[in-house]
C-alpha cells in the first residue's frame, strides 16, 4: 500500500492515522457512496488535520486506491490463513475457499461492496463508474493485478507449474468470477446462493484443464 502513498508513515502514530483515514473512507463509502466522499469529511471523521490527509494522499482517488490495495492484501492473507487451518483434499477446494472469502468480505467488510479491488461500483452488483477498471494502475486492469497476485499464491500453495498458459487461465478465471459474482449481488444484496454455487462450478471446470 505504501506505493500509493505520497510518503511512507515514519512513526507508529502516522501509520495509525493512515489506517484510521482508510477505515473512515470505507464507512463513508457504505453510508453515502463514492460521489459524496470528500477528503474533508474523511479527515474530520478520522480526527486528523486536512493537511495531514494531504501529506499521505494526493486526493480522494488515491485514498480509494489505497483502500482497494488494503482489501486485496487482506483477501489474500485471509485465504492463506484459512488454507493453513484447512484440510484441502484437492485444488478445487481452494477455488471454493477463495469465492467464499470474497463473498464473506462483500457481506461484512466496510466499503467492500462499493470498492473491492479498485473498481468503484454504484451498487454492490454494479454498474461501475467509467475508468475505475484501472483504479490500481493506470496501465493495467484491476483484474490483471488480482490475477497476478493469485498466480503467486497458487504457485506457493499448490506448487502449480509456471507458464503463460496458467497465467492466462487465471486471468480468465478472475474475469469470469468477477462477472458472475456481480450478477449474484445484483440478484440479491447478500449474494444469490445459487449463482455463487454456479460461479464455483464454472471456475472449477474451466481450471481443470490447466491445473493438475
Amino acid at each position: 500500500m505504501t506505493s500509493v502513498l505520497r510518503r511512507r508513515p515514519a512513526q507508529r502514530r502516522s501509520a495509525v492515522r493512515v489506517e484510521r483515514m482508510l477505515d473512515e473512507c470505507a464507512l463513508l463509502l457504505d453510508e453515502a457512496g463514492y460521489d459524496a466522499l470528500t477528503t474533508k469529511e474523511v479527515a474530520r471523521r478520522a480526527e486528523v488535520p486536512i493537511g495531514t490527509f494531504y501529506q499521505f494522499f494526493r486526493d480522494k482517488q488515491a485514498l480509494v486506491r489505497a483502500l482497494a490495495l488494503r482489501n486485496l492484501d487482506a483477501f489474500l492473507e485471509r485465504i492463506t490463513q484459512r488454507v493453513a487451518g484447512a484440510d484441502l483434499g484437492h485444488w478445487t477446494d481452494l477455488v471454493d475457499l477463495a469465492v467464499d472469502e470474497f463473498v464473506h468480505m462483500k457481506r461484512t467488510t466496510p466499503g467492500f461492496g462499493v470498492v473491492d479491488f479498485g473498481e468503484v461500483l454504484i451498487a454492490p452488483g454494479g454498474p461501475a463508474l467509467p475508468g475505475t477498471h484501472r483504479a490500481l494502475d493506470e496501465a493495467r486492469d484491476n483484474n490483471e493485478i488480482v490475477a497476478d497476485r493469485l498466480r503467486l499464491l497458487t504457485r506457493e500453495l499448490l506448487d502449480a507449474p509456471a507458464g503463460p498458459g496458467l497465467d492466462r487461465a487465471l486471468l480468465v478465471a478472475v474475469e469470469a468470477t468477477d462477472a458472475v459474482l456481480k450478477l449474484a449481488f445484483r440478484a440479491d444484496p447478500a449474494g444469490d446462493p445459487q449463482l455463487i454455487a454456479e460461479c464455483k462450478q464454472l471456475v472449477r471446470r474451466y481450471l481443470a484443464d490447466h491445473l493438475p
